[in-house]
């Protein structure tokens, strides 16, 4: 993917799981939880390293695995439940938000798949539907071809990013003093 579905899986997330107590936190809460939904795709560093794609710490490997993803969302959810009212629904939410990263990538239509029962299965799978075409990898995401994966992508979330993003109502309560 070109990372626009797991930004507005992680923004929806924080506006709607993450409890909040104001404004400034739930937009933390939203940019934290994006950053979490794009944590596995950390694993490029495997390119530079000379790690093959095909093996298993290779790109959409251990790190796109639902094993790491809940692992990951319980170490970061346990530390930011700290900072936000509810710390199970913040663990809830983290941990949503780095899964969905491994299963919105199944939905592509390219790659070697995504080896999301890693260390069980060294296995890579894709989703009976592949909608989303993938996307090029590094500066190949500026051509003409990655900037029409980014509008497909873009066009396939937009109802996510609308309700992450819609202005939110303000309360009418005001003082008759």
């Amino acid at each position: 993917m070109a990372s626009i579905g797991h930004l507005a899986v992680g923004l929806c997330l924080g506006r709607y799981v993450l409890p909040a107590a104001s404004p400034m936190q739930n937009r933390l809460g939203m940019g934290i939880l994006a950053a979490l939904a794009l944590l596995p795709d950390a694993d490029v560093i495997a390119f530079a390293l000379r790690i093959p794609y095909a093996a298993p710490w290779g790109h959409r490997g251990a790190s796109h695995s639902l094993a790491l993803g809940v692992l990951a969302g319980l170490l970061f959810g346990m530390i930011l439940g700290r900072f936000w009212p509810s710390r199970i629904r913040t663990t809830l939410a983290a941990t949503l938000a780095v899964v969905s990263h491994g299963l919105l990538d199944t939905l592509t239509d390219g790659g070697l798949g995504v080896a999301l029962l890693w260390p069980y299965l060294r296995r890579r799978f894709f989703a009976p539907v592949r909608p989303i075409p993938v996307a090029p990898i590094g500066l190949g995401l500026l051509s003409d071809h990655g900037l029409q994966v980014i509008l497909t992508e873009t066009l396939y979330v937009l109802p996510l990013l609308l309700l992450a993003l819609w202005p939110r109502r303000q309360s009418s309560t005001t003082s008759n003093s």
